[in-house]
């Protein structure tokens, strides 16, 4: 079936105004030129009113009015200027994304094996042609190398060849052109030197381009792979079901998209709210992190809003429905979060910006240097050769290996201090940053609540409520019960409804739950001022005054010294929390941070981002929380730490590891130096050029000398890349040090 014959419309959802929009998978998207020539191509068609491609998951979401095109007419276009296209579904998307790695891994092992088998004979050729090698045993090795090179590069160099092919077909040109044609040209005129028994052939050359530039492709595949998880996380918070109340007060389960604004739904206790809807009946307590950024659970009781995604606790709630399926908060940050990667990816990166002039140049040069040296006499066969020469010598392999060899090297020293990169081009963008947003919760903060005054509680009554809190799974309990020393014995545990519970622990009856459950209300007063943002938990143990336990989030260990550092180096800084105004104050206020806002939901995130943008600032965001993931991806560049859920994990271009924010500065100071280097290595290659081409064009030299020059160039690129991993060590964060350091000591609150 036929582009055109196909129904597109059955892949397509309509909009209010009537026009069609349709999300393809695209094959072939690997630059940031392939996306402009997409989205120039389609735009230009009669009805379409937006194109546009996310270069991370080369996915493409087209918009169109059905009365003046339709979808086969789109795909047919794509196909036109060689892009195959198919309806998105994420299966196929994933299947897809397998089968181009193993791809590309056959292709390097191919081309690294065939390069070594076949450098073994060459070196053996280049020594004896100065020594005593005879033109038979010459001619043998030539026609072992070609036995092993051609089908070699006929199978690894496919990637390059289907691109090259595909691009001068429709009359453009890409980067995988000059590739594509030194290698063939190299190894057609090593083939015509083996048949003629000539003394050079260039084999081992283009296996070697081929080798590198195929890693090259293979780690720029696996990095942006992560960037494709985002959605698959998102949907893990969607309730596909609602539990419908009914007028007559039945209940039946029915599809979300069932369910119209105005309905009754009940929400179990810990199941996750399918709905955005106002609590009419019931109480309980709920995980507001997607909105807020807040881990601490939310007392929910009836006019309360919740929201779905979010987490009930143990009541149970009936909930009216103000939106459910299309027009929640979750679909809004799915749908926030979509166009801020989709906007990211519309940068070109550094080396993209080179290779949009380099390819003409390069090919201009050859076809001057051909007819050239025909009008002035030379047959074809030398004018040949001295193009080929010129072509080889200008082969892009050592501006092909400038950046991704700094991004590999870079990439293992972010790795070395604990810092996963996701993204290649990030480290361009962590270069240019000037301003760092951090979010509250999780990220200047400790991402688990912890006892703030834990140095206060007598000994006894601390690991007593730590022995009792080990037994529940509410966080509470488990910011109260960590680091814990080995459970003592509890007998005859139990709860009290809304109060606590009571249990014997080492032959002591103890209480623990709300501060008037343990008649300590003094004590609890007397805390509520100096931890207003504490939720008070009450210990008593008989025999004992009771006690008053203030659980909150600290600050991490070096928040206060990575603050400092970063504005010793002129980085403007930021607060942006979903977290209330007044504990965001309190945080801001004792790091030193000036601007800062609180109470705000993603979109007001990514608009204080926007805002940032205008002034022409380039922002580095640090989030952790789900309520922060549009805003990562939103950023010029963004950061996460391990502890961040996996969606911000996905939206972020590096996450690091470890309770410190240091490796944050390290990073920047990481990307700083990659990018000089990368500058650096260009620059080598383009002195490279204008030095290398005016001897090739002359004729001064052969292809072996422009086979032995461009490597020697690869060489360079390649060694001064390596300077990209001398950077100095994050602050030490060993395990250890975590697991023995003492929880008496008084944070600073959160």
């Amino acid at each position: 079936m036929t582009a055109a014959e196909r129904d597109w419309s059955a892949f397509a959802e309509t909009g209010d105004d009537g026009q069609l929009t349709m999300q393809l998978a695209v094959d072939g998207i690997h630059c940031a030129a392939c996306m402009t020539t997409i989205e120039r191509s389609l735009s230009a068609l009669p009805g379409v009113e937006r194109a546009r491609v996310n270069l991370s998951n080369r996915r493409l979401a087209v918009s169109w009015r059905p009365e003046e095109t339709d979808g086969g007419t789109i795909v047919s276009t794509l196909a036109d200027i060689g892009y195959d296209a198919r309806p998105f579904v994420r299966g196929q998307i994933d299947d897809g994304y397998r089968r181009e790695r193993n791809r590309l891994l056959r292709a390097i092992a191919v081309a690294g094996f065939a390069a070594m088998n076949v450098m073994l004979f060459s070196v053996s050729v280049w020594s004896g042609n100065v020594t005593d090698i005879t033109p038979e045993t010459r001619l043998l090795f030539h026609w072992l190398s070609a036995l092993i090179a051609l089908p070699a590069a006929a199978y690894a160099g496919q990637t390059f060849y289907r691109s090259a092919f595909s691009a001068i077909r429709r009359g453009r040109v890409n980067m995988d052109v000059p590739i594509a044609l030194g290698v063939i040209l190299a190894i057609g005129l090593s083939f015509y030197g083996t048949l003629t028994a000539g003394a050079d052939t260039y084999f081992e050359s283009a296996l070697m381009l081929l080798f590198f530039l195929l890693v090259g492709r293979l780690l720029d595949h696996l990095m942006r792979r992560r960037t494709r998880t985002f959605a698959e996380n998102l949907a893990a918070l969607r309730a596909e079901t609602a539990v419908l109340l009914g007028p007559d007060g039945h209940l039946r389960e029915v599809p979300v998209g069932q369910v119209s604004p105005g309905a009754l739904v009940q929400v179990a206790a810990g199941s996750r709210v399918p709905v955005d809807g106002t609590v009419v009946e019931g109480t309980s307590e709920i995980d507001q992190s997607l909105v807020t950024g807040e881990t601490m659970l939310v007392e929910i009781g009836a006019g309360d809003r919740v929201f779905a995604g979010t987490l009930n606790g143990e009541g149970v709630l009936t909930v009216q429905v103000q939106a459910a399926g299309e027009g929640t908060l979750l679909d809004e940050v799915n749908r926030l979060l979509d166009q801020a990667m989709t906007a990211r990816s519309q940068s070109v990166a550094l080396a993209d910006r080179v290779a949009r002039w380099y390819a003409p140049v390069v090919h201009g040069a050859a076809l001057l240097t051909f007819l050239g040296w025909l009008a002035l006499g030379a047959g074809a066969e030398r004018s040949l050769v001295v193009a080929i020469t010129v072509l080889i010598i200008t082969c892009p392999c050592a501006i092909a290996l400038a950046v991704p060899a700094v991004q590999v090297t870079a990439a293992g020293a972010l790795f070395r201090n604990r810092l996963l990169l996701h993204s290649g081009d990030a480290l361009e963008r962590l270069a240019e940053a000037d301003t760092v947003v951090f979010d509250k919760t999780g990220t200047l903060t400790t991402p688990t609540a912890r006892i703030a005054n834990a140095g206060e509680v007598p000994e006894v009554a601390l690991e007593a409520a730590r022995a009792l809190a080990a037994r529940s799974r509410h966080p509470i309990s488990q910011a109260i019960a960590a680091g814990s020393k080995p459970a003592s014995a509890v007998l005859e545990a139990s709860e009290v409804a809304g109060q606590g519970v009571t249990g014997i622990v080492d032959g002591h009856r103890v209480r623990l739950g709300r501060p008037g459950f343990v008649d300590a209300e003094e004590e609890a007063a007397a805390l509520a001022d100096r931890f207003p943002d504490a939720t008070l938990v009450g210990v008593s143990v008989d025999g004992c005054r009771p006690a008053v336990l203030a659980v909150q989030q600290v600050l991490r260990p070096d928040a206060a010294e990575t603050v400092a550092e970063l504005g010793r180096h002129g980085f403007r800084l930021v607060i942006l929390s979903g977290d209330r105004g007044p504990a965001v104050a309190r945080v801001a206020q004792t790091l030193g941070i000036t601007e800062w806002q609180g109470g705000l939901k993603p979109a007001e995130k990514i608009a204080a981002l926007e805002s940032l943008s205008a002034e022409g600032r380039k922002v580095l965001m640090v989030g952790d929380g789900l309520n922060d993931a549009p805003a990562l991806a939103a950023a010029h560049v963004s950061m996460s730490p391990v502890s961040a859920v996996d969606l911000s994990q996905a939206a972020a271009d590096i996450v690091f590891l470890g309770e410190r924010l240091a490796p944050v500065p390290l990073a920047l100071a990481i990307g700083r130096r990659a990018r000089r280097i990368m500058s650096e290595n260009l620059a080598l290659a383009l002195v490279y050029n204008l030095i290398a081409v005016p001897i090739a064009v002359t004729g001064n030299a052969t292809p072996l000398i422009a086979a032995v020059a461009m490597s020697a160039s690869s060489i360079l690129v390649t060694a001064n890349a390596l300077r990209a991993q001398s950077v100095r060590t994050a602050t030490p964060d060993p395990s250890t040090e975590v697991a023995t350091r003492s929880t008496r000591t008084e944070a600073a609150p959160a």
